[in-house]
């Protein structure tokens, strides 16, 4: 079990993993820092308990620990025990959800190691939006998508604001950076993937012709310039979701969600 330690000075040295999380020049989840990973909340915290980002520590209000007591049997971590007043004054803020916990960033994993019994995957590029990288993640994961891949210009998906609205699906869905973009679709296309690239363009199929294949790369670019036109030159295929007259395109984590489903629905 977790060893529960009281923390009354906001200022003790133990908790400095978990300060100021929102201060850009000091935030511990930024790659260029300590590069931390930090989950928050119990549902979030859960999921980091059970994946391959173990946490080194966990700070929160004794309501809490009682909640996640299950979750840390066998899990010999300090639990840092503390008032919500003081752990506001931690974190810089008032935390709602009551927890955090706090892991190293592991191994990034390959590409090639994600995709080998893959069918279903979701490429992006441009998406700078952590919000939308978590909601994609839980998306991925509520819809049977079986990993994400990064290419050029996409904001880190360990970022705490990413792991949280992604419900700690982050944690648990795979994923990897291809290493050039985008020549690096290259390594789909010859793991047997057709490479799909989703587009307002009235011009491009619908998206239900395009879903064929026993393998599936769902390429997603950031809201507003979409995909570039060298990226898409590089797919297979190019597909639209049918919209109502008036509008060309919806919030890219909707669209990945629509784009998932109507995998699993042709499958």
């Amino acid at each position: 079990m977790a060893h529960v330690i009281d923390i009354v000075d906001p200022g003790d040295p133990r908790v400095a993993d978990f300060r100021d999380l929102n201060s850009a020049d000091r935030r511990p989840d930024l790659p260029g820092g300590k590069g931390l990973v930090v989950a928050e909340g119990v549902v979030v915290v859960q999921r980091m308990l059970a994946s391959r980002f173990q946490p080194f520590a966990l700070l929160g209000v004794g309501r809490r620990f009682d909640q996640l007591a299950p979750d840390l049997a066998g899990v010999d971590i300090p639990y840092y025990r503390v008032g919500a007043e003081v752990m506001a004054e931690i974190v810089g803020f008032h935390l709602n959800r009551g927890v955090l916990a706090a892991a190293c960033r592991p191994p990034e994993l390959l590409p090639e190691e994600i995709l080998q019994t893959a069918r279903t995957v979701a490429v992006l590029e441009g998406v700078n939006d952590h919000e939308n990288i978590g909601s994609i993640f839980r998306n991925a994961a509520g819809l049977g998508a079986d990993a994400v891949l990064f290419g050029d210009r996409c904001a880190d998906p360990l970022y705490r604001r990413a792991v949280r609205v992604s419900m700690g699906h982050v944690l648990r869905v795979p994923f990897a950076s291809l290493p050039t973009w985008p020549d690096g679709l290259h390594t789909l296309r010859e793991l047997g993937f057709r490479i799909i690239a989703l587009t307002p363009n009235p011009a491009a199929v619908n998206l239900a012709t395009a879903m064929t294949g026993d393998r599936v790369a769902l390429l997603l670019g950031a809201e507003g310039p979409g995909l570039t036109e060298a990226a898409m030159r590089a797919t297979d295929i190019r597909a639209r979701i049918p919209m109502t007259p008036g509008t060309d395109s919806l919030n890219v984590a909707t669209a990945a969600a629509m784009a998932f489903y109507e995998r699993v629905r042709t499958s």
